[in-house]
């Protein structure tokens, strides 16, 4: 099948390889052009600009984004979108609120350009191990895009979740359970290191042990096992956790829906104070403590107590 991609990050860049280890014809365009090089020399038709893109590819087209979400995907769909003619078909593979899909797509069925939503997991492991594929669109243009589908994802791993914006739904909410998840795996390692035992443990055999029948097993056991095996104490890493976005979404659907989510929100807000070294809440509740029961509190620039 051919293919336009758009979008050779982390992501987009394995996804292309992949593709074309399938047999796929891929037409690739990135905004740096070093990127469309390289994949150009693995096989890819490189394209220098989203027209020239356009125009590689045979009617009716199907061009897949694989973007940063917000401006960036927007700006590259709406660049494609004038280009692009009735019958042709966009893939949007990045991580977009289900509800900005909806509208895409109302936008481009105007036009008579279909509109698919596919939300993929797997990181920079998928090259190897295929990206599992949630997908929501009209059950005609999933399938039309089957064999990309099928080819990208290991076996079992693509879902047809609904209509527009169910791919990214489904996709939101994995990663909303995610983001529960590491918070549990970085709660209980780190009671274990504040304990009596916490020296004497291998956190990388740990890892490997739990993943060996116990019930919490998981990929994300693997990760730590290999995480611990570079760095045994993580001390090279600063505890600063960064959010895709859908953690909140997930969380603010929560709200919406009125669905207790305390496990979720707990983990969202968790990633907001790591990044706030001496948080002024913290301060606010040392200052409470001292008045109301004159505790000593630590000193902001020598660290002693007052």
């Amino acid at each position: 099948m051919r293919i336009g991609m758009i979008g050779l990050g982390r992501m987009g860049m394995n996804m292309a390889r992949r593709l074309l280890r399938a047999g796929h014809q891929v037409v690739a365009f990135n905004r740096t052009p070093e990127r469309t090089r390289e994949i150009a020399a693995e096989g890819a038709e490189a394209a220098c600009t989203v027209a020239e893109l356009v125009e590689k590819l045979t009617p009716p087209r199907v061009v897949w984004l694989m973007l940063p979400a917000g401006a960036a995907t927007e700006d590259q769909l709406g660049a494609v979108a004038t280009l692009l003619a009735a019958g042709d078909l966009v893939v949007e593979g990045g991580n977009s609120l289900y509800k900005d899909d909806i509208r895409r797509a109302g936008e481009l069925a105007g036009r008579g350009i279909g509109y698919v939503d596919a939300g993929v997991s797997g990181g920079i492991w998928g090259l190897a191990n295929g990206y599992c594929t949630m997908v929501g669109g009209e059950p005609e243009a999933v399938a039309r895009i089957e064999p990309i589908l099928r080819d990208l994802a290991p076996e079992g791993g693509v879902l047809h979740c609904g209509p527009v914006g169910a791919g990214h739904f489904v996709k939101m909410i994995h990663n909303g359970i995610e983001y529960g998840m590491m918070q549990a795996y970085g709660e209980g390692l780190a009671i274990l290191e504040a304990s009596p035992y916490g020296t004497g443990i291998d956190y990388g055999q740990l890892a490997r042990l739990w993943n060996r029948g116990s019930v919490i097993r998981s990929w994300l056991l693997e990760l730590l096992e290999s995480a611990f095996a570079a760095d045994p104490r993580l001390t090279s890493i600063e505890g600063y956790v960064e959010d895709s976005g859908e953690g909140r979404w997930t969380v603010q659907q929560a709200v919406e829906t009125g669905v207790s989510a305390p496990v979720l929100a707990a983990a969202l807000f968790r990633r907001f104070e790591s990044r706030t070294p001496n948080a002024f809440e913290n301060r606010v509740l040392a200052a409470l403590r001292r008045e109301f029961g004159g505790h000593a509190v630590k000193n902001a620039v020598s660290g002693g107590e007052k």
